[in-house]
């Protein structure tokens, strides 16, 4: 081959239908007469232009790619290659359906090695996601088999392929792309001797898929999230800690920040009225605010514009006192939230109980999950939001001391990194000479992220000043996260043995 000068993508023209033709009979030269007429060439152009690509190498056709969108609910997965091209006719092309379909790709011998099949590949996935299509399917040849065909059935052939125990080049480049065998196909190409007509089906998922809604939405993808490090301090009745609250509220939103996320207890300061009452007792009188919070808090999400996160507070159900939070969306509505786990220390001094429900919020930022305090030391919560397509935890707490603050800290950065979203911690700081149980705070409140290039080297996106009252607003990608989940060094959650472990909810 001769130097390399220019390598260039292009459309497919019908003008270049020779040269194509040519360049098919090199690629395939056990099957000479595999090659597309021009009747369907000119049929695949003119139908979807988009979809078919060559490769150029010097000015020289090196490669070629061609696809067809289809609706992909009319075929099942078992289906022939007669079948999905609709006997070569392409009358099954479909610009309103969901899934680009893989007709054809190759690259010449004389220029395999330098990559050219991967462009291909990722033009492929460029124009998938800018058409809002599910993703890519195609059935891929295993021009090796017929050399195992005696020995090995097809399903054990690919997992030998998979091991790199047996090179497939066609099999290989394909895993090596990111796409993964889903099944069998049986007489899927009439005539594909060297695979004894069967093939992989291997498929590819959008990871920017958006399905089609009516509702006018412009989804956000660039998150901005509003920590409230709140100091804890005498306070002479509800009306001082709401206007305290809404300096804050009014401060991030001023900012334009999609969330405001507040600690736990931060209404703690009012339990210094009830100090001569035992800690239990007063506690519970503490949670005749809950109710009056959370609806001041709705308002305040409306009127500002912005989703608040209450923290957590106390409140009475069924006699039963548990540490619950809300979620007040901007649109008005609330959803509410438990602390899973209580510590030792609230069971023993409040008589506090685990709540019973963990969820998936949905809100205009996509969903979110709410993790207090110490629910986020138990890697089993976070790994089901995740799999619930939850983009970033929200910790608020609430430590006395350094130590307790470390666990914390730690395990939300663990749980950013083995479930690849974002995890903000926002903490109270200060003293409460007056109220039991609640003498000293330490905080210091961070977004954390998982380590990979497109992230910060530590895992921490931005963190505040340790125990000073502060407000923290940082900017997070939700897009980082999609990428990482496909394309990341490492890929926690794709690369889990859900074949030896899983972690599922029990149902009651």
């Amino acid at each position: 081959m001769s130097e390399i000068e220019n390598i260039e993508l292009s459309f497919l023209h019908l003008d270049d239908y020779q040269e194509l033709k040519q360049a098919m009979i090199e690629a395939y030269p056990a099957m000479p007469e595999y090659y597309w007429r021009e009747q369907h060439i000119k049929t695949l152009i003119n139908r979807f232009p988009e979809g078919q690509v060559v490769m150029r190498v010097n000015g020289e056709i090196a490669g070629c790619a061609l696809s067809i969108i289809v609706d992909y609910s009319k075929f099942d997965d078992q289906h022939t290659y007669q079948q999905i091209t609709g006997n070569y006719t392409f009358n099954t092309h479909n610009p309103d359906g969901d899934i680009l379909y893989g007709i054809e790709v190759f690259i010449k011998p004389e220029f395999r090695g330098l990559r050219l099949g991967r462009r291909l590949y990722d033009y492929r996935k460029e124009l998938c996601e800018r058409l809002n299509l599910k993703g890519i399917v195609f059935g891929g040849r295993i021009p090796n088999y017929h050399k195992y065909s005696d020995e090995l059935s097809p399903k054990q052939y690919i997992e030998k392929v998979k091991r790199k125990e047996i090179h497939d080049p066609v099999l290989n480049f394909q895993i090596s792309n990111d796409f993964y065998p889903s099944k069998i196909l049986k007489n899927y190409l009439v005539g594909d001797e060297a695979s004894n007509e069967y093939a992989v089906l291997l498929k590819w998922d959008n990871i920017y898929y958006e399905k089609k809604s009516r509702k006018p939405q412009a989804p956000k993808r660039i998150v901005r999230i509003g920590l409230i490090q709140w100091q804890m301090r005498p306070y002479g009745n509800l009306d001082d800690v709401l206007n305290q609250a809404e300096y804050f509220i009014d401060a991030v939103s001023g900012y334009r920040c999609d969330f405001a996320l507040f600690p736990e207890f931060f209404n703690a300061p009012l339990m210094a009225e009830n100090n001569r009452l035992s800690e239990p007792e007063a506690i519970r009188e503490q949670a005749q605010y809950t109710s009056p919070i959370v609806a001041k808090l709705s308002e305040f999400a409306i009127s500002y514009n912005i989703n608040i996160i209450s923290g957590s507070m106390p409140e009475i159900q069924n006699d039963l006192l548990y540490n619950v939070g809300y979620v007040c969306r901007r649109d008005g509505s609330t959803e509410r939230y438990e602390k899973i786990h209580v510590t030792p220390d609230e069971v023993r001094v409040w008589g506090l109980q685990g709540g019973n429900g963990i969820k998936a919020i949905d809100t205009d930022c996509g969903k979110i999950g709410v993790l207090i305090c110490y629910d986020i030391e138990f890697p089993e919560l976070g790994r089901l939001l995740a799999d619930e397509g939850v983009n970033i935890i929200f910790v608020p707490f609430l430590t006395d001391t350094q130590n307790g603050y470390s666990r914390v800290r730690n395990c939300a950065m663990s749980r950013a990194i083995e479930n690849e979203c974002y995890v903000a911690i926002a903490g109270c700081v200060g003293n409460l000479p007056k109220v039991h149980n609640m003498d000293i705070q330490y905080a210091q409140s961070m977004v954390a992220t998982p380590c990979d290039f497109s992230f910060p080297m530590n895992g921490v996106k931005a963190e505040t000043t340790p125990n000073t009252e502060m407000i923290l607003i940082v900017d997070v990608d939700i897009d980082l996260l999609a990428e990482l989940n496909q394309y990341g060094s490492v890929r926690n959650l794709k690369d889990r043995r859900k074949d030896i472990y899983e972690v599922n909810r029990i149902k009651k």
